[in-house]
C-alpha cells in the first residue's frame, strides 16, 4: 500500500485531514465534514473509496470505488 504524506490536489473550499495511512478525512471550508475517504489494495493497484456518515451518523454509505484519490473526493463533493 502507498502511503502519501502530502494531502492530493483538492478543489477550492476543500481539504483533506490525514487520520492515519490510508484514511483521509475530506472537509469543506466551513469545516463541515462531506465524508471519508480510504485507500485499500487491489491485485490491479491501489484503489480509494468513499463513503459518507448517514444523517443519523451511525453508518456509512458508501459512494464507490475509485482509481484516483481526486476521483474519490469528488465524488463526495458533487455526490
Amino acid at each position: 500500500m502507498t502511503t502519501l504524506t502530502l494531502p492530493p490536489r483538492v478543489s477550492s473550499g476543500i481539504s483533506l485531514v490525514q487520520l492515519h495511512n490510508g484514511l483521509w478525512r475530506v472537509v469543506r471550508s466551513s469545516g463541515a465534514v462531506l465524508g471519508y475517504v480510504e485507500s485499500f489494495p487491489d491485485p490491479r493497484g491501489e484503489r480509494f473509496r468513499a463513503k459518507r456518515l448517514t444523517a443519523n451518523k451511525r453508518s456509512f454509505i458508501g459512494l464507490g470505488e475509485f482509481w484516483q484519490l481526486q476521483d474519490a473526493v469528488d465524488s463526495l463533493r458533487f455526490g
